[in-house]
């Protein structure tokens, strides 16, 4: 199969990993500039995957809850038909500086998400795992990383594009690899220039975050890197 071949059969490209301002106070762009950047660059499906880390605590989970969606409501609301948003989460708890990257997510989940930063990633994995749901430790080689305890996780952010910041790839896939890890890659947006730097492509649409959560489970997606294509489970 050749290069075009592979990119017809494999058509529909999602950014994984994005965050917007004001919900992450790191992002660069608001919910809507975020969705006007990606579709100029003509990606069908965007998952918003801002933070939610323990300066989330405070006050009611309903009410940080309601804040949270914020970006993600006005990010459907810039898209219209002409491109899925999808929620996905970044979580963080208080007992180290680890990410965790959440698929198979719906607004009413929030709320839980919310009450369990307390908690610690372990007690996070027994709570809300579920068969519909995939929980990925983001970027675990990058800087202040710890590896999380692999009974705590279904995978790892094996690509993580992030020109700021030294995600590691190669050692990411030796270790999903001995670990019999699930991986996935994406942009890490923030900044102006940095969008759709990884995108996943699979052979259907994604078409919310249960979607996602499923093409990653099922390691038929590819990642395509600025046009270098990366087809991770040939081993």
């Amino acid at each position: 199969m050749d290069f075009s071949q592979i990119l017809n059969q494999y058509s529909y490209t999602t950014e994984l990993h994005t965050h917007s301002f004001p919900v992450s106070a790191c992002g660069e762009f608001t919910a809507s500039e975020v969705v006007k950047f990606y579709k100029e660059a003509g990606v069908n499906s965007l998952v918003l995957t801002n933070h939610l880390n323990p300066l989330w605590m405070e006050g009611s989970p309903s009410q940080r809850a309601e804040e949270y969606l914020s970006d993600y409501r006005l990010a459907r609301e810039a898209a219209g038909k002409e491109m899925n948003i999808i929620l996905g989460v970044e979580i963080r708890f208080p007992e180290n500086h680890n990410d965790y990257l959440v698929y198979g997510v719906s607004e009413e989940d929030l709320e839980q998400f919310i009450s369990l930063i307390p908690y610690g990633i372990e007690n996070f994995y027994k709570e809300v795992k579920s068969d519909k749901n995939l929980i990925l430790q983001a970027h675990p080689f990058r800087k202040n990383m710890e590896l999380a305890p692999i009974h705590a996780i279904d995978g790892i952010e094996s690509l993580n594009m992030h020109p700021n910041h030294h995600a590691k790839p190669s050692v990411a896939f030796k270790y999903a690899k001995e670990n019999d890890l699930i991986v996935s890659g994406g942009s890490d947006f923030h900044h102006k220039g940095h969008h759709a730097l990884c995108l996943m492509r699979t052979q259907k649409e994604m078409k919310d975050s249960y979607d996602v959560a499923e093409a990653l489970k099922s390691k038929t997606a590819i990642f395509d890197c600025s046009g270098h294509i990366i087809i991770p489970y040939i081993y």
